[in-house]
């Protein structure tokens, strides 16, 4: 059974950073494309980025771009997101999530985190 478990929320002022963290286990974890995406209260779950299983490509949301890095460290199993400069916009719960097919861009997510809160201060 694949389990995705996300961890690095917090609370953090405007123009700082935060290292979000996932950790996948359950299947060969190299083989799969993964994601990040979020979700504010009351707006619907938006996609931020994504990254093939090598992690050859990358692609992002345009809200994040130059800001948000996504990585993947195999070895670990584990998938990053580094948000720096955040905005009080980028306030929200951010998921993990993983296709289910092995070596597959883009990507179709079947597999979800229970999700990180991300606090932004003006």
């Amino acid at each position: 059974q694949v389990q995705l478990v996300e961890s690095g929320g917090g609370l953090v002022q405007a123009g700082g950073s935060l290292r979000l963290s996932c950790a996948a286990s359950g299947r060969i974890f190299s083989s799969y494309s993964m994601g990040w995406f979020r979700q504010a209260p009351g707006k619907e779950r938006e996609f931020v980025a994504a990254i093939t299983w090598s992690g050859a490509r990358t692609n992002y949301a345009d809200s994040v771009k130059g800001r948000f890095t996504i990585s993947r460290d195999n070895a670990k199993n584990t998938v990053f997101l580094q948000m720096n400069s955040l905005k009080p916009e980028d306030t929200a719960v951010y998921y993990c999530a993983s296709d289910q097919r092995p070596r597959t861009w883009p990507p179709r997510y079947d597999y979800w985190g229970q999700g990180t809160q991300v606090t932004v201060s003006s």
